[in-house]
């Protein structure tokens, strides 16, 4: 299964909150959702967290979670009327595509909690992480779901907890820009801002240190949306 994220961001004298509404209430439903191969589909819509981390911070206003069965499936989804004559030509209307960050993963559950639950009010944060200069990719991989899991989950009030490695077909080529993407997940803000201001974050921002580049770690906060899901949805 591909767990893939999109990140997107506002099309040029649109705000955030008209980008949000437009993409959950619109593209969401009306274009992105009939791709008959996206199995599952949820947006996140940012919300302020004084805690969100990168250098500059990401412009991006809320991410796209799409799950499908496999990579024919992917390329197959691509190919579809759904797509070309529909969210793809919707696309300008709402995004800034240029500034569009897409990864692909295979997600690793740490901490299961409730699982993916439709109607959830929690807030999750998602962090796009690069390993260190040096390290190989077999080497983050293994200690970013051992010792450096183990640390995450000792956040207080944490959730649930994804860690999702890049596909191995984004380094065909080279590097891709980010090994894998995270997700906490709390109850609220003030959950979050609590377990970020804890002892335990300081071993995590320690362990964190130990894996990772500085210069390419960005978080973005949201709140979830669900288009086609939790559910797996049948194919067509």
């Amino acid at each position: 299964m591909i767990h893939q994220f999109i990140f997107a961001a506002p099309k040029p004298g649109m705000s955030a909150q008209e980008f949000q509404d437009y993409w959950v209430n619109n593209h969401a439903v009306n274009y992105a959702a009939k791709i008959p191969q996206i199995v599952r589909y949820l947006i996140d819509t940012r919300i302020p967290f004084a805690g969100d981390m990168g250098t500059p911070q990401l412009p991006h206003e809320g991410i796209a979670e799409i799950w499908l069965r496999s990579g024919e499936e992917q390329l197959a989804s691509l190919q579809t009327p759904e797509f070309l004559e529909g969210a793809r030509l919707d696309e300008p209307n709402w995004a800034a595509f240029w500034f569009t960050i897409v990864v692909d993963t295979q997600a690793h559950e740490i901490i299961a909690g409730p699982g993916m639950v439709e109607d959830a009010d929690w807030v999750k944060m998602t962090v796009l992480l690069k390993r260190k200069e040096g390290m190989s990719l077999a080497a983050y991989r293994e200690q970013s779901l051992g010792s450096y899991a183990e640390t995450v989950s000792q956040l207080p009030g944490l959730r649930r907890y994804l860690h999702c490695h890049t596909q191995d077909g984004a380094y065909t080529f080279g590097e891709a820009n980010f090994d894998s993407v995270e997700q906490y997940f709390f109850d609220d803000v003030d959950a979050l801002k609590a377990a970020f201001d804890s002892p335990a974050y300081e071993q995590v921002k320690a362990a964190r240190a130990a894996l990772i580049n500085p210069k390419y770690v960005f978080s973005m906060t949201a709140k979830e949306h669900w288009i086609v899901g939790p559910a797996l949805r049948e194919p067509s």
